[in-house]
């Protein structure tokens, strides 16, 4: 049985499609992720998918930028060594397919694709050794929270996460993409002095000691980094220093949780979300919230996320509801996706809030909502697998 499953990475929709056509008479050849931009930072986004699938190999686009995809491809193959690459140009003069095979490359591919080549070369592919699966990649993991609308708690769960990880001692660093409402240093009691601005300034000389020296460190043992409170500074962190940022921070630390606010289309945000090994989408059982939970869903379908990336939660769930709420049953109907998890209601997070200190924090307080989203944080990490709770 064939066993080509396949990543493609290429800034140019002519070529994933060629590539795409040209699997169709392949059988049990299937495409598992397309990336569509080949940046130095995709050896992320690839041990990332890794996880998922171990026997994915990856066809590269060198043609877009040859010297970046180069880059590209040396820096994927540093972290994955026995990753199947194939890569692809428009020239197969010596020094192009030389080049290519010194970055890394298992085999070369010459554009425009043609069927006996591509033929070919996945029928080497499926004959190479396959590798054992290398398990967890040594990299740091991102978890992103978007509301689907203002006021679901996404920056409550995305502070409350952070904290019970640096309670189990996992490297954390929380980054708050918000800008317009820049709630989580408020929620913490922290009054940050260096903001993203100070970061971008300082990215190409970042280091952990630098970054560690200038943001702020939470009682818990958490890092924080957000916004200015300036609204009118928004512009100037950008999303390819948000990739550069990035990079740094998934090598130096287990976990990086973004609260990326309601502004899932924010290109920041998406860049964010890109780099997440899950998304977690939280809304509400009110009719708007699932409405736009249904609209979040459907553009990062159009922008290349799978389903199992893209996790529903529930926060103020309630069990038995009236009529202006849905219930769960509704919920995963409309939204075509099971929800990961639910979330009661409780004074607990609203007091925390106001308390400026994370629930989990104070978890005598918190009673059944701390059992309850520990559950949930074990569950959202692969830790302890309890059953998904939703009571």
């Amino acid at each position: 049985m064939s066993n080509s499953v396949i990543m493609i990475a290429s800034s140019d929709e002519h070529f994933r499609e060629m590539v795409r056509e040209n699997l169709v008479n392949i059988p049990n050849a299937k495409i598992v992720s397309e990336y569509q931009e080949v940046a130095p930072n995709l050896y992320i986004r690839v041990l990332q998918d890794l996880e998922r699938t171990p026997h994915a190999s990856l066809i590269l686009d060198l043609a877009g930028d040859t010297e970046n995809g180069l880059k590209a491809l040396e820096k994927v193959k540093q972290a994955a060594p026995d990753l199947y690459v194939i890569a692809s140009n428009y020239h197969a003069d010596g020094e192009t397919v030389i080049g290519a095979l010194r970055a890394g490359a298992n085999d070369f591919l010459v554009q425009p694709l043609r069927r006996t080549d591509f033929r070919d070369a996945v029928t080497r592919l499926e004959r190479a050794p396959k590798r054992a699966a290398s398990g967890e990649s040594k990299l740091g993991k991102v978890y992103s929270f978007i509301g689907t609308k203002g006021g679901v708690g996404a920056t409550s769960l995305a502070v409350n996460f952070a904290a019970v990880l640096a309670q189990r001692k996992v490297s954390t660093v929380v980054v708050d993409l918000d800008w317009i409402a820049n709630d989580v240093a408020m929620q913490l009691g922290a009054q940050p002095q260096y903001t993203l601005l100070e970061v971008a300034e300082n990215l190409s000389r970042m280091d952990q000691a630098l970054f560690e020296g200038f943001v702020a460190r939470d009682p818990l043992g958490f890092f924080l980094v957000g916004p200015p409170d300036a609204l009118e500074q928004r512009g100037y962190f950008t999303e390819p220093m948000f990739r550069e940022f990035a990079t740094f921070l998934v090598e130096k630390y287990d976990a990086i949780v973004v609260d990326g606010g309601k502004a899932v289309s924010d290109e920041v945000v998406l860049g964010a979300c890109q780099i997440s090994s899950t998304v977690f989408l939280v809304t509400t059982q009110e009719f708007p919230c699932i409405r736009n939970a249904q609209r979040y869903i459907a553009y990062l379908m159009r922008m290349g996320f799978n389903q199992d990336q893209i996790k529903v939660v529930v926060n103020h769930y309630q069990k038995k509801v009236g009529p202006n709420h849905a219930s769960l049953e509704q919920v995963q109907q409309t939204l075509n996706q099971p929800v990961f998890y639910g979330i009661p209601s409780s004074p607990a997070m609203l007091a925390a809030v106001n308390r400026a200190r994370p629930m989990a924090a104070n978890r005598e307080s918190a009673g059944e909502l701390d059992r309850i989203f520990r559950a949930f944080v074990d569950k959202a990490t692969g830790g302890k697998q309890p059953a998904a709770k939703i009571a």
